[in-house]
């Protein structure tokens, strides 16, 4: 990028959930290595648009600011993205920012990501115990299958795979490749195994796995490289297994 001092973002804003979207202008003195987050802040700081207004501040998300959290995702030129790792020197200028549109907008920047946890609840993405007290070390993983489990375990629930899904959608109640890759890794879990066909039962149900339409469009964004596409052919395998035992009434493996 050649020499600068001031970066230029026009932001999409939105004064809450029922208010109508606009775009502002802001300008922001260059500094190398700047990320979007960094810019934020500078507008927060001083939040006079480029006309020489003086407006509200900027509001979004953001938490660990390593790439870690997903709280922080947006729409940057276009593309859903974590707003901490994008860096100014890399984008396109004027560099654009708008809340991702697969989401209820809050207030600007920040959207309402409750569907993702709603869908994990569907597929009972969790390992339940028996009771609080010390059950001991759990089972052991084969070292090959913890590596693969590790990488889906590695999902920030950003909502970046939601946003690139052409099935997620208004008319739609399509759970997504999130919380499917959750199922799978919690079915290869030696204990979540035991709850194996409760996971299932829940992709089966209404947004479930029927809803993908293999855009793969997930895999491609996903700032973790989590093999999205991989996870719903194993769970689109493995559900057509247990509606074969749900019909016959058989819990005995295929």
């Amino acid at each position: 990028m050649a020499e600068q001092s001031k970066v230029t973002f026009i932001i999409t804003r939105q004064d809450g959930p029922d208010a109508a979207p606009y775009e502002e202008t802001f300008e922001v003195p260059y500094r190398q290595n700047m990320n979007v987050i960094s810019a934020l802040m500078e507008i927060r700081q001083n939040p006079v648009n480029s006309k020489g207004e003086r407006t509200t501040p900027v509001m979004w998300d953001m938490n660990c600011l390593e790439e870690v959290c997903g709280a922080c995702s947006m729409v940057i030129n276009g593309t859903a993205r974590q707003s901490c790792a994008a860096l100014v020197d890399q984008l396109e200028q004027p560099i654009r920012l708008e809340p991702m549109s697969t989401f209820p907008v809050v207030r600007d920047l920040i959207v309402d990501r409750e569907r993702m946890f709603d869908a994990l609840k569907q597929v009972k993405a969790w390992i339940p115990i028996d009771g609080t007290h010390d059950l001991g070390p759990g089972p052991r993983m084969p070292e090959k299958k913890r590596q693969w489990a590790y990488e889906l375990s590695k999902c920030m629930t950003c909502g970046v795979c939601l946003e690139a899904c052409p099935n997620v959608n208004d008319s739609s109640n399509f759970i997504g490749p999130a919380a499917i890759s959750q199922a799978r890794l919690f079915n290869a879990h030696p204990t979540g195994e035991m709850n194996a066909s409760d996971r299932l039962n829940g992709l089966m149900e209404a947004g479930g796995i029927d809803g993908c339409g293999n855009s793969q469009n997930c895999v491609q964004v996903c700032p973790k490289g989590i093999p999205l596409t991989t996870s719903i052919a194993a769970m689109n395998r493995a559900t057509n297994i247990q509606a074969f035992k749900n019909f016959f009434g058989s819990d005995t493996a295929l």
